[in-house]
């Protein structure tokens, strides 16, 4: 399964910053599909449970956000227009609170057609 999220509304990062990200369920990595006004590294990997997931930078391991209300370890989600909140702690002293919506579920299975993380050479 492959989920595309859209994080925004960081008003106090910058005007306008966005991320999108896509998560891969099966290998417990994502990768960013685009981004502005937030420093938002180009994979990782992701932890859930107790109704939140932690996006964790691949290169350094540092945590960047909490997006509370999805879990992925559960068995019934998520769905298209699931959203929720944000915690952004990347590269900030204080949290920045913004969004979380999920934009595309693709259960589809497939290989992508290049390997585009780091740690698969």
């Amino acid at each position: 399964m492959r989920i595309t999220l859209h994080l925004d509304t960081f008003d106090r990062l910058a005007p306008g910053a966005y991320g999108i990200v896509w998560i891969d369920k099966e290998t417990g990595k994502w990768s960013r599909e685009g981004h502005a006004g937030l420093a938002l590294p180009q994979w990782g990997r992701y932890r859930s449970g107790q109704g939140c997931t932690w996006l964790i930078a691949g290169v350094d391991g540092a945590g960047l956000c909490t997006l509370e209300g999805l879990d992925l370890a559960a068995h019934d989600g998520p769905f298209e227009g699931e959203h929720g909140r944000v915690q952004w702690h990347g590269g900030t002293q204080e949290p920045a609170t913004g969004d979380w919506h999920v934009q595309c579920v693709d259960e589809t299975a497939c290989d992508p057609e290049d390997a585009f993380f780091a740690d698969e050479a």
